[in-house]
């Protein structure tokens, strides 16, 4: 089956720079509205109207660069708060002294907030202490005293742009752990879905050289003992391997990325369960099937007859070539049961742990794995001396752990 790389961003920041983009459009025009409603209180007006067509044409100019962390570089910064401070001590020059003593808004007014949270947003609460500070020096070189509205203004601005700076830190920290969380989760899978193939094939052949090899004896018993060593190694690998490291953007303010390898969809509608199961039937198992057909999705069915292949391979090992065995087929409205019972001798208590200990993962991925991935589940019943039942029950709208459906 076709792959291809699915790559995730995650980033927590995004909401907060179209927010900003809002902000910075709405503040200036309120900016702009308190000077149009006291335009006969400013004893120079024309330095306020000039400021204010600066004002305009940076904001609008600028918007791009406050709709993500990347375009929103140092040098904008700087220049953002280099007008946002020009601003507030140029108010001593086009206002009334009699206003700025009494408190009248700055020539800004908050629009120079959005400033000073775009250092914020971008480099944590840090950049925006620092950016806090400057705009508090210059309201205070602007008002000639520590008035306490102006000291009042100064602190809810620092106070709220450092905690959304280090809110947008805490952000960025749980979106790596997050990311690392499911690069493991989808490594993790794929080497699962490896040991399964793994397992039925490679491990197989392994495990029957080393049985063959010790009945014929000689050169033979050495080439098995060989293939025992190789069997017991692998086992060893595919039950641990590696994990990637999870992909981190080179800007953090870009949020975390995850790349996680998927299977395409197959083309086609579904196709008969039955057909899958036939070539299982034999002279030492029965199967038992509706007499219509038991339609899943391609994968999905063949992830189930893998699985009832894996069980009787499991019968053949333990129970012996001559163990008989029964398939099961049940189509109920919602989904499907397929039943594989044997004669053998039974299944000890604890043996199935054990073995997954051993890295023998036959059940634990063969089986229950294939299942799990497919949204259904693997009952294993065993009675020592009264045989083995496995039961496999799979949704007949098949959804995986990774989101995708495959409808009927």
């Amino acid at each position: 089956m076709a792959k291809r790389e699915r790559v995730m961003r995650m980033s927590v920041e995004q909401p907060l720079w179209r927010a900003l983009t809002a902000y910075r459009v709405l503040t200036m025009l309120y900016a702009v509205g308190l000077f149009a409603t006291a335009y006969d209180e400013f004893v120079r007006p024309w330095v306020a109207v000039a400021y204010y067509a600066v004002l305009c044409g940076w904001t609008l100019a600028t918007l791009p660069r406050v709709a993500n962390a990347a375009r929103c570089t140092k040098r904008f910064l700087a220049a953002d708060l280099t007008i946002a401070v020009t601003g507030i001590l140029l108010t001593t020059v086009a206002d009334a002294h009699e206003r700025v003593q009494a408190g009248g808004p700055t020539l800004p007014s908050i629009w120079t907030a959005g400033s000073v949270l775009a250092f914020a947003i971008k480099g944590g609460w840090r950049w925006a202490a620092l950016a806090s500070s400057l705009v508090a020096v210059a309201n205070l070189v602007e008002r000639g005293s520590p008035a306490r509205d102006t000291v009042h203004n100064v602190i809810l601005v620092c106070i709220a742009s450092v905690a959304i700076g280090y809110v947008v830190e805490v952000a960025r920290a749980s979106e790596r752990t997050l990311a690392r969380a499911l690069e493991i989760e989808a490594a993790t899978r794929e080497r699962e879905r490896l040991a399964r193939d793994i397992h039925d094939s490679v491990l197989q052949v392994l495990a029957m050289v080393q049985r063959r090899g010790a009945v014929i004896g000689g050169e033979a018993a050495e080439l098995g003992r060989m293939a025992g060593e190789q069997e017991v190694a692998l086992r060893t690998l595919v039950s641990g391997g590696l994990v990637p490291v999870s992909r981190v953007s080179e800007d953090a303010a870009e949020g975390a990325l995850v790349r996680a390898v998927e299977e395409e969809p197959e083309p086609g509608g579904p196709v008969d369960l039955r057909a899958l199961l036939a070539p299982y039937a034999g002279a030492t198992v029965s199967l038992a099937e509706p007499g219509a057909p038991v339609p899943l999705a391609p994968a999905a069915a063949r992830e189930v007859a893998a699985a009832v292949g894996a069980a009787l391979d499991n019968v053949r090992r333990h129970a012996g070539e001559d163990a008989r065995a029964w398939i099961l087929v049940e189509d109920e409205p919602d989904e499907v049961i397929v039943t594989v019972r044997d004669d053998g001798p039974g299944i000890p208590e604890g043996r199935l742990v054990q073995a997954e200990g051993e890295g023998r993962l036959g059940v634990a991925l063969s089986i229950r794995g294939r299942l799990r991935d497919l949204g259904g589940s693997a009952e294993l019943i065993s009675v020592p001396g009264q045989g083995t039942e496995v039961e496999l029950k799979v949704p007949k709208d098949v959804t995986d752990t990774r989101g995708k459906a495959e409808q009927r």
